[in-house]
């Protein structure tokens, strides 16, 4: 679905004797503590490592015993699964927090801010008869591709280094647009990057984060309170102002056009070959066509590879492209797409590309 995603410390033992994704389930409700644990258990390559009806609770057990994926429910007694996700995500070490949440009103608010605190992702819980093999199949994928990080670290202990990936040369032409693409993770490192920047940077910010509509007015008021900068949910006809965030909705791919002297925004709800929507290789296929070389793109950590074919067409007309590096994405698809097919100019930990880009601009 999406991502906010951290960077966590931690010194547990990583992954099982069997090599499975190992999920911890924190919900204060047994029966869907139940429904969870049977779909974990029933799922091949992955294993339980243990449930707690509140947070109090998950984080006694969690010493000392590895754990890749948790499960988190957010509104229970006690502490509760806000307050307690901060140390949830230090005492578990390594492991990606999703957060299983509703997506509607309040629970929309809150799941994103759990997002920017550093959990991994979120998915609806459903209601009473919503746990079906749909359901049951995008949980596994998303647990797969959170915990995927432990087993890919085994493999590459037991092989030789990977050669080093291929670097463009970066550009020397001075950015007029910078566009930001993310999905799994995005939201928690989209928000270390923007606090890492000036507070003037002279352009225009445009993010594509893959979310449900709903969430876009939370997450556009979260991105406000972090970096101070105005945020807009892009819409057709709205002008492309320097310094303010242009947020892609939801349900639309954010296209420009050029009127006269100004760039305006283009929604598009056209499929997009990756699927996506929003759509990172919409966003940047159409920068690219206006700007040319003065696009710098960024791809942070997330599922799939949305962002690679519009990267190639950054790299075509001369732009550029810095990515998230692995170690500190939550899942490195879409900056590792782009970084195996050697459009990369740079991999780099969000802060550390801030400051990239504040180089670029001739900015400190």
């Amino acid at each position: 679905m999406f991502s906010p995603r951290h960077d966590p410390g931690g010194t547990k033992q990583e992954g099982s004797d069997t090599g499975a994704i190992r999920v911890f389930i924190i919900d204060d409700s047994s029966v869907v503590r139940a429904i969870f644990s049977r779909l974990v258990g029933d799922a091949p390559g992955l294993e339980l490592a243990g449930t707690a009806g509140s947070a109090e609770e998950a984080l006694s057990q969690f010493p000392n015993q590895p754990i890749d994926v948790v499960l988190l429910d957010l509104e229970m007694p006690g502490m509760g699964g806000m307050r307690a996700l901060p140390e949830i995500i230090r005492s578990s070490g390594k492991a990606r927090v999703m957060v299983v949440s509703s997506l509607t009103g309040e629970g929309a608010e809150h799941t994103v801010q759990a997002l920017a605190l550093g959990a991994a992702d979120a998915l609806l819980k459903p209601g009473a008869g919503g746990f079906d093999r749909d359901y049951r199949d995008r949980l596994v994928e998303r647990i797969q591709s959170l915990g995927g990080r432990s087993l890919r670290r085994a493999v590459a202990s037991a092989e030789t280094a990977r050669p080093p990936l291929v670097r463009r040369t970066a550009s020397p032409v001075r950015p007029a647009v910078l566009a930001i693409g993310a999905s799994t993770g995005g939201i928690h490192a989209t928000g270390q990057l923007l606090a890492a920047l000036p507070a003037v940077i002279g352009i225009p910010i445009i993010i594509t984060q893959h979310l449900p509509a709903e969430f876009s007015q939370p997450y556009a008021r979260q991105l406000h309170e972090l970096c101070g900068r105005e945020v807009q949910i892009a819409a057709t006809g709205q002008i492309l102002r320097n310094d303010c965030i242009h947020l892609a909705p939801g349900d639309a791919h954010v296209t420009v056009q050029r009127r006269s002297e100004q760039v305006v925004i283009q929604l598009d709800r056209h499929p997009a070959e990756s699927g996506c929507m929003p759509s990172v290789d919409s966003m940047f296929a159409s920068l690219a066509a206006i700007y040319g070389a003065k696009v710098l793109g960024i791809v942070l950590t997330g599922m799939g590879r949305d962002g690679t074919e519009g990267a190639r067409k950054l790299v075509e007309v001369g732009g550029e492209v810095l990515v998230q590096n692995e170690a500190s994405s939550a899942v490195w698809g879409m900056p590792g797409s782009i970084a195996r097919a050697g459009l990369a100019a740079a991999e780099l930990h969000p802060r550390d590309i801030a400051l990239r880009v504040a180089a670029s601009l001739g900015r400190r």
